[in-house]
C-alpha cells in the first residue's frame, strides 16, 4: 500500500502518535534492551502527545547497542520477540566501530520493503523498467531491500553481484537497463571504465541513477560529473541505515532535496551539542524512531547524520507534506575534521574535487601531532588530462579559496589508487 505522503500535515502528525503508541506497547512488556532502558527512568508504554515523546524518552545511541551485543552475543537484547520469530540478518559496514548485527521478522522486513516502494514510485519506476543492481549482495543490507522491492513493483531485477565493472556495463547495454542502482562513486567507476574499454554509454538506455550509501547524490557537482558521464540519465538520491532501513527519497520537483518517509519514521532534528531542537534551516543531527520495525525497534536513535531541515507547512512543489532535508545528507557528526580552526566535511571536499572533470579518483591523508589535524590529498588524473601537476596547483587553489587553508596535492600515476564498489573509503588516517 502507498504512504499517504500527499496527506495534510495534521492527519501525517495523528497517524505518527497512533504508529508510536502501537509500537510502545508492544515493545515495553517484552523487548529486554528497552525494557531495562525505560525501567530505569520509570517509563512505561504511555504518552500523551509526540511533544511528551521528545521531552521525557532518552535517546538510544549505537555504542549502547555494541556494548549490548558484546555483552549478550551474537544478536544482543533488542529483539521484541523470540529468535524463532526472525529470518533475516545484516549487518553495519563498521566503518565508525565495531560492526551491528541486525535481525529482522517477516513483518518488519515486509515494512522496510515497502518504504524501498516509495523511493521507486517518487523516482518514476514501474513494472516497465529493467533494474540493475551493481552490488554484491553480502552481509550488508544494501541493495537487499530495494531488489525485492523492484520486484514487487514487477520490474525486471538484475543482480550484478560477481561480476567485473566491464561485465557489468556490458549486461547493462544488452538488457537494455532503464534503471541503475548503485553507490555516486560506484556509477562514476563504471563511467571510467566504460571509457577504458571503449564502450559507449550512449548506446544504452539507462534513464535513471538511484544512488544510496554516500552523500554524493545530493552534493551538486557529483550529480552534475554523473549526468554528463551518463548522458540523458537523472541521478535520484535516497539514504538509508541498516539500523533502521530506507529513510529519505529524493523529491521530484527539487534536486538535492530529500523527503523523509514520515508515515513509516518520527524525525527529529537536534543541535549534537546540546540535545535540543535545531531550529529549521540550521544543521543538525538526524534522530529517527522506526515507526513499523516492531521486532527489532530504535526509539530516538542518534543517526551520525548532519542535515539541514525545512518542515514545509505548504505542500511542497511535488505535492508532499514530509519533512526536507536541503542538500541531502550533508555529512557525520564523527567525520569532521578540525584543520587549524576549520571544520571539514569529507563532503565538502569531495564537491570541490569533482568540479575538475579530469580527476579519476583521489585519496585525502590524515595526520596527527601534538593533536593537531592536518589534510593532504593525492589525485589521480583521467586519461588525456591536463599537466598533472597544473592540475594538482589548481586544485590547492579551489581549497584556499574555499577553507583558507593551505592543502597539498599530489599526483598518483593512473590505476593506482583504490576503486570502490560500495562505500569509499577515500580518507585515511596516517
Amino acid at each position: 500500500m502507498a504512504a499517504d505522503n500527499h496527506a495534510p500535515r495534521s492527519a501525517l502528525v495523528s497517524k505518527q502518535l497512533t504508529q508510536l503508541r502501537a509500537l510502545l506497547a508492544a515493545v515495553l512488556p517484552a523487548n529486554q534492551f528497552y525494557l531495562r532502558k525505560f525501567a530505569s527512568l520509570g517509563l512505561d508504554s504511555s504518552i500523551a502527545s509526540l511533544d511528551d515523546f521528545f521531552q521525557r524518552f532518552p535517546f538510544t545511541f549505537k555504542q549502547e547497542l555494541v556494548e549490548d551485543q558484546l555483552a549478550h552475543p551474537p544478536y544482543g537484547t533488542n529483539l521484541t520477540f523470540p529468535i524463532g520469530h526472525y529470518t533475516r540478518c545484516h549487518q553495519t559496514s563498521g566503518t565508525t566501530g565495531s560492526p551491528l548485527r541486525w535481525l529482522d521478522t517477516p513483518a518488519s522486513w515486509s515494512w522496510m520493503v515497502e518504504n524501498w516502494k516509495e523511493v521507486y514510485r517518487a523516482a518514476g519506476a514501474t513494472h516497465s523498467d529493467r533494474i540493475f543492481f551493481a552490488f554484491s549482495f553480502g552481509p550488508f543490507i544494501g541493495f537487499w531491500l530495494a531488489f525485492e522491492a523492484a520486484s514487487q513493483i514487477g520490474s525486471l531485477c538484475l543482480p550484478g553481484g560477481g561480476m567485473s565493472s566491464a561485465a557489468r556495463l556490458r549486461s547493462i547495454l544488452d538488457h537494455g537497463v532503464t534503471i541503475l542502482c548503485c553507490t555516486p562513486t560506484y556509477a562514476l567507476r563504471l563511467a571510467e571504465v566504460a571509457l577504458d574499454e571503449k564502450i559507449e554509454l550512449t548506446a544504452g538506455q539507462v534513464k535513471t541513477i538511484i544512488v544510496a550509501g554516500e552523500p554524493g547524490g545530493s552534493v551538486p557537482a557529483i550529480r552534475a560529473r554523473l549526468e554528463q558521464l551518463w548522458p540523458g540519465a537523472r541521478v535520484f538520491d535516497h539514504h538509508g541505515m541498516t539500523e533502521v532501513g530506507p529513510v529519505t527519497y529524493e523529491c521530484p520537483a527539487r534536486p538535492g532535496v530529500l523527503h523523509v518517509i514520515e508515515s513509516a519514521y518520527l524525525a527529529e532534528v537536534i543541535d549534537p551539542s546540546t540535545g535540543q531542537a535545531a531550529a529549521p534551516g540550521t544543521t543538525g543531527e538526524l534522530i529517527l524512531t522506526t515507526l513499523g520495525r516492531t521486532g527489532s525497534p530504535l526509539l530516538r536513535y542518534h543517526t551520525g547524520d548532519l542535515v539541514k531541515a525545512a518542515l514545509i507547512a505548504e505542500p511542497c512543489p511535488c505535492g508532499r507534506c514530509e519533512l526536507a532535508l536541503e542538500g541531502g545528507i550533508l555529512g557525520r557528526v564523527d567525520d569532521m575534521v578540525v584543520v587549524r580552526g576549520v571544520n571539514i566535511f569529507p563532503s565538502a571536499l569531495d564537491e570541490i574535487i569533482r568540479q575538475f572533470g579530469d580527476i579519476a579518483e583521489y585519496q585525502v591523508q590524515i595526520s596527527v601531532a601534538e593533536a593537531l589535524a592536518e589534510l593532504s590529498v593525492t589525485i589521480e588524473s583521467a586519461n588525456q588530462a591536463e599537466d598533472p601537476a597544473k592540475l594538482a596547483a589548481r586544485l590547492e587553489k579551489a581549497f584556499f579559496s574555499a577553507f583558507t587553508l593551505r592543502v597539498p596535492v599530489s599526483v598518483a600515476k593512473p590505476g593506482t589508487l583504490p576503486r570502490f564498489e560500495a562505500k569509499a573509503k577515500r580518507w585515511v588516517k596516517k
